[in-house]
């Protein structure tokens, strides 16, 4: 069959590529139609060339996207009915190690950087890279599952590297990542206490279900905690690390989630001295979206909380769509940007 990829020639521009996919090579896939995609600040950067020169010349042209949903059109195994909503897993890895997350593998292949995004007519999978959702889902929050996931597994390294004192999380970053991982633990741990650390303070008033919040300008020198997260990103991460070391108890740990491009200092004194543990996190992978969809089934009404971070959705029929949709996202102040997937 023919298959349509829309793909990211350069900055800010996307052009269409023919593809021959044959149908019965094999029966360990599945075909997908997307239905729902939303963008990432990965995404972002490749869109608007701030990704490096370097990168944008290996990586490009490429199909961005690896947050989204669609429906089952073609499985030659049966597995799936035709129509099956699922959540696309876009990390595939090519080996499996016994010690080695996949999503760790230096050689597993990751949708949208440096390979082929969910921006296609139809997204062909191997099978296990699909989890079915439950038919009544928001289409919306389900398009970033994927970023769901990434607190999801930090927390399942958390719970197998941390220490078991959890009466008190703190979670630094109060966009959508702190967002998430502060609802995961409210709900994950219902007697502990989960204060928010963040600098905004209109956003930081969607995060109505955390127990305590606080400006990182306003912290009580008196406050401490077992366990910190930090979902800030960028060179603020350094400030925030800083404070996580300054206000966690001995032997805390540390999850580290968002990501810099510039390397940040980091006080390893006081690190030493508290025996402070650090818990670095990256991506997901298939069991991460198991987890997830479990969880959302168990606790359905935390799908209502996520709908707080849709910001802009876009009816996407042709490619300056596409390019409408990441400009929205560019200049929307909170939440994510879904792209109803109708081209």
């Amino acid at each position: 069959m023919i298959n349509q990829v829309y793909r990211l020639v350069s900055p800010r521009q996307f052009e269409v590529t023919y593809t021959d996919r044959s149908l019965t090579y094999s029966k360990d896939f599945v075909v997908v139609r997307p239905t729902h995609l939303s963008i990432c600040a990965a995404d972002q950067r490749y869109f608007t060339g701030t990704r490096g020169k370097e990168a944008m010349a290996k990586k490009l042209p490429m199909a961005l996207i690896h947050e989204g949903i669609g429906k089952v059109v073609y499985d030659p195994a049966g597995e799936f009915k035709n129509g099956t909503l699922v959540v696309m897993v876009p990390n595939s890895p090519v080996e499996k190690d016994d010690i080695i997350g996949e999503n760790y593998l230096r050689t597993s292949r990751f949708r949208s950087s440096g390979y082929d995004g969910f921006m296609q007519d139809y997204v062909f999978l191997d099978r296990d890279r699909v989890v079915e959702l439950p038919e009544d889902i928001n289409p919306h929050v389900a398009a970033f599952i994927e970023l769901i996931t990434i607190s999801m597994h930090t927390l399942s390294r958390f719970e197998a590297r941390a220490h078991t004192r959890r009466n008190v999380f703190g979670v630094w970053g109060d966009g959508n990542l702190g967002f998430i991982t502060c609802l995961l633990l409210k709900k994950r741990y219902k007697d502990s206490k989960v204060i928010l650390f963040g600098k905004t303070g209109y956003k930081m008033d969607n995060f109505s279900f955390v127990d305590e919040a606080y400006q990182i300008d306003e912290i009580p020198e008196d406050l401490r905690i077992d366990h910190a997260f930090e979902a800030v990103g960028g060179r603020g991460s350094q400030s925030a690390i800083d404070q996580m070391i300054e206000y966690l108890h001995p032997e805390g740990s540390i999850c580290l989630m968002g990501v810099s491009e510039y390397p940040v200092e980091i006080n390893t004194r006081m690190v030493l001295e508290k025996g402070i543990t650090m818990i670095g996190s990256s991506r997901s992978g298939r069991a991460d979206f198991v987890n997830t969809v479990d969880f959302l089934k168990e606790f359905p009404e935390v799908v209502e909380y996520f709908g707080t971070l849709v910001g802009e959705v876009q009816e996407v029929k042709n490619i300056q769509n596409i390019i409408e949709a990441f400009e929205k996202d560019l200049t929307s102040s909170w939440g994510k940007t879904v792209m109803e997937w109708k081209i």
